[in-house]
């Protein structure tokens, strides 16, 4: 057995490519280069940081030989078919075999030494790898790589496995693998040699390199932490931004800034996000959730006076950012929102679907029909939705595009709205992420809603719909976002009836165009004479001809929605429940209430977790296997059955239940699920006793027919709880 070490050495690599490119690093070599030689349960270790990518694993020295078959055609095809195959195989006729009615080639390949695989492998490896933006540098080398390649240290066993990127007339600035590796660019410059992976950790650490990511995070994390509870403050947490830090530092030393009180007016959010964005500084509360007057920092060197004045020069820089933020927030304050809102029709949202006016317009309309569904003051949500995109076209949301919606709350409140719209506008993007709070007050809910409902039905009406793993339009998001307000608020709503309004709106929008368009082409003609004195009469005539869809909203309303529910399958399913379940219910009963769909849901979920749920899933399958196997001889038969052919026992006990218990569909129409599962329930018996005594297929053809009626019943009744041939065993 012997360590395999690669490590690319290079200038800084963006913060947000590291981890990826170690991924990827890890996928080529590990399954393209290394797969037949990996020792069986190694585990591989991958190392990212901002001026390296790392790869290690153990490995055997000789790739064992293997027989490789070949396979042709068939025995029997002509001769042509056979010399072809020969040919792309390059292989004599003498090599043929006969195996399983098949041409086939062996070869038996030899053993092969690691080394030579590696020294073949990895520099094709590095000249396809895929970087999302690659550069060239210096000379005519076509090499190309993420920023300027350094070094390249290759080890097997702890000696050099020898290549270059050499090609021909393209040096590739002469780069060659060795066994140097560089430590900290000022703290430890200069190149050294290594000898495996741990030797190169260890000699890394010596020079100021902490190689591992998760240990840079954990040392920043903490120092921070450290400094803020000395002070008895609090980090605000984002994840985000210590994965971001922990790839720019490769020796992470955290320090602790004060900010300037003649900022401290400002509001919290425009802070955290100035530090953050432009700085990469850590936001600071204290344990009210107050913005305190200190940030934290990470530099990538050990100060010699103890940081003093690394700090003052951050603080210097932080006071410009937040001079720059006082500017917009000054300045923005100074106009109403309400006065800004003719600029939003001239912001487009998309070219099929209008500008940000004409969203607001149809904001409005729907939030005011939805406030009344959550206990909300329709003027209220109608005021809400009106100025809810009005921060757009503010000075600090067009610095700070993370602000939006909350800009736009401090400026409602400063222009004396009421706290409830406020507190809409601010929440009516929520939730942004699945670990965000949900909006509960019930105008938030209103233009929460009205805002994701249009986004849906908007973009499924232009047919920009979510394919595969692209959703540009963040349409899982939006979906996402109404199931969990719907769920956490336990709505009941009725999301078909909603969407056909959104698309109502969003097809007059689409109207409304289509006439601005064809008016402003009329004037243009009659401004350059084509229609003298015709102008009206000619619009008139175009006004005929614009486009109608309302025909298709029906169909599109139903995407929408399956789509919502199809969401809330996958979000049930990363929370462990029976998707399936969800599944089989919303197929046997289309519905468009969550909150009903995912009662009926739980209810079956209960009942196959019962002692009867398993054995009357089973005889479910059993019956409906049986039917769809009769149906085709004669069926269907789905008649009502005849009492006077009931004659064993068992399946007497069978009609008789059946008979009793079809108040089990009128339970489900009273939403009185625990009972309607408790009738179900009761069919485990009866079946079991008649699949056990009773001939389904007696010679009679009366008796099997009406057998074959009661199972069809039996059927019947349980497709109207949920499609159980779609929940999974």
């Amino acid at each position: 057995m012997a360590e395999f070490f690669l490590e690319l050495f290079s200038e800084e690599i963006p913060a947000r490519m590291q981890a990826r490119g170690a991924e990827d690093l890890a996928r080529l070599v590990g399954t393209s280069v290394l797969s037949q030689v990996i020792v069986r349960h190694a585990v591989p270790r991958t190392f990212y940081g901002p001026r390296r990518l790392a790869y290690a694993v153990d490995v055997v020295s000789i790739a064992p030989g293997a027989v490789v078959q070949n396979r042709g055609p068939k025995v029997g095809f002509p001769d042509q078919a056979i010399d072809g195959f020969l040919r792309k195989v390059g292989a004599e006729r003498s090599d043929l075999i006969q195996r399983d009615g098949y041409w086939t080639v062996e070869r038996h390949n030899p053993p092969i030494d690691t080394r030579d695989i590696i020294r073949v492998a990895i520099p094709n490896i590095l000249r396809r790898f895929p970087w999302p933006k690659s550069m060239r540098w210096g000379g005519t080398s076509a090499f190309t790589w993420v920023r300027p390649l350094r070094r390249i240290t290759c080890l097997l066993d702890g000696a050099v496995v020898p290549f270059d990127l050499r090609d021909g007339a393209d040096d590739a600035h002469g780069l060659a693998s060795a066994d140097l590796t560089e430590g900290h660019r000022f703290l430890a410059p200069g190149a050294v040699a290594v000898c495996s992976c741990d030797d190169w950790a260890a000699k890394l650490r010596e020079r100021r390199v902490l190689v591992d990511a998760t240990e840079r995070k954990q040392v920043i994390a903490e120092g921070v932490s450290r400094l803020a509870t000395e002070r008895q403050l609090q980090v605000v947490d984002d994840p985000g931004l210590l994965d971001e830090v922990a790839g720019l530092v490769e020796w992470p030393v955290p320090l602790l800034g004060r900010l300037d009180p003649a900022f401290m007016d400002l509001p919290q959010e425009v802070m955290q996000v100035s530090m953050r964005v432009n700085q990469r500084y850590f936001a600071l509360r204290t344990a009210d959730g107050a913005a305190a007057p200190f940030f934290a920092f990470v530099a990538n060197i050990v100060p010699d006076d103890g940081g003093a004045v690394t700090i003052s020069g951050n603080e210097r820089v932080l006071r410009a950012r937040f001079a720059d933020a006082r500017h917009f927030w000054d300045l923005d304050r100074k106009t109403r929102l309400d006065s800004l809102l003719p600029k939003l029709d001239h912001v487009t949202f998309h070219a099929k679907l209008g500008s940000q006016g004409d969203r607001v317009r149809r904001l409005q309309a729907l939030a005011e029909h939805i406030a009344p569904l959550v206990h909300a003051g329709p003027a209220l949500a109608r005021d809400a939705a009106r100025l809810c995109k009005a921060d757009l076209v503010t000075g600090m949301v067009g610095e700070f595009p993370e602000l939006q919606g909350v800009m736009g709350s401090y400026y409602a409140l400063h222009d004396g709205e009421e706290r409830l719209v406020a507190d809409a506008i601010r929440d009516h993007y929520a939730p942004k992420g699945p670990n965000d709070a949900v909006p509960t007050a019930p105008v938030s809910i209103a233009v929460a809603l009205a805002d994701k409902l249009d986004q849906l039905a908007g973009f499924f009406a232009i047919g920009d719909k979510p394919t595969g793993s692209g959703d540009p339009y963040a349409l899982r998001r939006a979906a996402l976002g109404i199931i969990r307000i719907i769920r956490e608020n336990e709505l009941r709503l009725e999301l078909l009836k909603l969407t056909e309004q959104a698309l109502e709106a969003i097809y007059a929008t689409q109207r409304e165009q289509h006439l601005r368009q064809q008016r402003d082409a009329v004037e243009q003609a009659r401004q350059a004479g084509v229609i003298p004195g015709g102008t009206l009469a000619a619009f008139g005539k175009v006004k005929q001809n614009v486009p109608g869809k309302a025909q298709m909203a029906d169909t599109v309303a139903l995407e929408v929605v399956g789509f919502i529910v199809d969401r809330l399958r996958v979000q049930l399913r990363s929370e462990g429940a029976r998707h399936d379940v969800l599944d089989a219910v919303f197929s046997a009963h289309w519905d468009d209430d969550l909150m009903r769909l995912l009662a009926r849901t739980n209810a079956v979920t209960e009942l196959l977790r019962s002692e009867d749920g398993p054995n009357l899933l089973a005889a479910y399958r059993r019956a409906a296997n049986i039917l769809r196997i009769e149906d085709r001889k004669d069926g269907p038969h789905d008649d009502e059955p005849d009492e006077k052919l009931v004659r064993q026992s068992e399946e007497i006990g069978l009609y008789i239940l059946l008979q009793a218990r079809l108040g089990a569909q009128h339970q489900i129409g009273d939403e009185e699920y625990a009972q309607s599962m408790r009738y179900i329930a009761q069919l485990r018996r009866p079946l079991d006793a008649f699949f056990d005594k009773v001939t389904v297929n007696a010679p009679e053809p009366d008796l099997r027919r009406n057998r074959l009626r009661l199972l069809h019943k039996v059927r019947a009744m349980m497709d109207r709880i949920a499609d159980f041939a779609k929940i999974e065993r």
